[in-house]
């Protein structure tokens, strides 16, 4: 695997406007993100651009339109369910921070330790899998799950409540992991990191469910806290595997 450390160049930088420009405008206009959100995430995208290039800014980008098509699909039929914490202005920028913020931050270690790059790259695309996971089991699992389990007490449950996991939602989260990772294997070459990845993305969404289960539905965190520890969770493991296999 080959670092993509920003070099500069006229195309790159020409590409980069074109994502920013029309993903900002896409997200204020669809009402997918409030303005401080948009601008949040311009910010982020530039510090990942900036660290791991295109490809980066292409795994960010998959994951903003996955979750955002996963979100506004037969969004009247998931509007009963009292979990669902689209905002109809758009999602904060809290909620990007919370989805994204790892990935900014594995990009900002790769811009102070670049001798580490491959490693923190690897911790960008978990984070960016877990948190696509997260949002596809979650959105479609509500409509396609047919038997929805609690994760801290295994019986049936509510689709849609935090901490309950149906295995339809989970499948597709799986398929959300992989399709990240796949960004990064087409950006950076074919090799174990696309396991790992997939491995870490899926053990973040897992992680988001139990932490759903077992403090947010108590109140004793929000979802953006769930979000953020998840795609933190999933960060860390991908770094340990890069480390020790």
């Amino acid at each position: 695997m080959n670092g993509n450390i920003f070099t500069g160049s006229e195309v790159e930088i020409t590409l980069l406007l074109i994502i920013i420009i029309g993903g900002m405008a896409y997200s204020i206009l669809a009402k997918k993100l409030t303005v401080p959100a948009a601008c949040t995430g311009v910010v982020i995208a530039i510090t990942i651009f900036m660290a791991a290039g295109l490809t980066g800014v292409a795994m960010m980008t998959a994951f903003f339109l996955m979750g955002s098509l996963a979100t506004s699909w037969k969004q009247e039929r998931k509007n009963k369910f009292s979990d669902n914490h689209e905002n109809k202005a758009g999602r904060k920028a809290s909620q990007v921070l919370a989805n994204a913020g790892v990935s900014a931050l594995a990009g900002l270690s790769i811009l102070v330790f670049p001798q580490l790059t491959n490693l923190f790259l690897l911790v960008m695309a978990a984070a960016f899998a877990s948190a696509t996971a997260d949002t596809l089991s979650s959105e479609l699992g509500i409509l396609y799950g047919t038997k929805c389990i609690n994760v801290k007490t295994l019986k049936t449950d509510e689709c849609g409540r935090d901490g309950v996991i149906s295995m339809e939602g989970s499948v597709i989260g799986f398929i959300g992991s992989c399709l990240i990772a796949l960004v990064h294997a087409i950006g950076y070459g074919f090799q174990l990191g696309f396991f790992w990845i997939v491995l870490a993305g899926t053990f973040g969404n897992l992680t988001d469910s139990f932490l759903g289960a077992y403090f947010e539905r108590r109140g004793l965190i929000g979802n953006d806290a769930v979000n953020f520890f998840s795609t933190l969770s999933a960060g860390i493991i991908a770094l340990l595997l890069g480390v020790l296999i």
